[in-house]
């Protein structure tokens, strides 16, 4: 099972990835997480990429994720991040169609919700002004490629257990999650910290197929 993190700057994607990794070990499955490859190269460069190198960026966090032998692979990011920022910030679009092709892979994309402060943390983060553009960006190409997404909110513990929900669900339908067949407590309950609006997005499964947030 293929699990994809996806969201701005500053949304938990490595936080929620390392939760879920001792989460899921914790409870006997073979899991693996898949770093971010654009934080290495920023740590060793001591800067952060020009345009002409987002590729071999995006080509090699494709590279760890395909070679990654648990049984659950955990990617904080993929390709298609690297694409949504080289639009954004270079307004190169050459990158999509390699890393939507990589991200059909996955069986279930986890969008990160911007209900968490930003935080500054090293190079590669450009402030908060960009992080709903870059929201807006991620669902536009997820959709345009047909590629379903769970969105997943919620502080410290609340986000971890919505994100188990949604791969439980997946899990049980692939018949991955094991003999018991879940991956959190038989009682424990989908919240949500932004409202009490059953149809509104925040609602984990929604499951949003492709299709425009509204």
């Amino acid at each position: 099972m293929k699990i994809a993190l996806l969201g701005a700057e500053s949304t938990g994607k490595t936080w929620l990835a390392g939760a879920l990794a001792q989460h899921l070990g914790d409870a006997g499955h073979d899991v693996a997480v898949v770093g971010e490859v654009l934080r290495e190269w920023c740590v060793r460069e001591g800067r952060t990429p020009r345009a002409d190198e987002q590729l071999a960026i995006a080509q090699e966090q494709a590279r760890r994720v395909l070679q990654a032998s648990a049984r659950i692979v955990i990617a904080d990011t993929t390709p298609l991040m690297t694409a949504v920022y080289s639009e954004l910030l270079f307004a190169d679009r050459s990158l999509y169609a390699e890393a939507l092709a990589h991200h059909a892979a996955y069986d279930l994309t986890l969008l990160m919700g911007l209900d968490l402060p930003w935080v500054a943390d090293g190079l590669q983060r450009d402030g908060p002004h960009v992080r709903e553009p870059v929201d807006a960006l991620v669902r536009a190409a997820l959709s345009r490629a047909g590629l379903g997404w769970q969105m997943v909110y919620g502080q410290d513990g609340a986000r971890l257990q919505n994100a188990l929900f949604a791969i439980n669900s997946v899990a049980g339908q692939q018949g991955l999650a094991g003999a018991g067949g879940r991956f959190l407590p038989q009682n424990a309950a989908w919240t949500c910290e932004k409202c009490s609006d059953p149809d509104c997005e925040h609602r984990l499964f929604t499951g949003r197929l492709g299709l425009p947030a509204g």
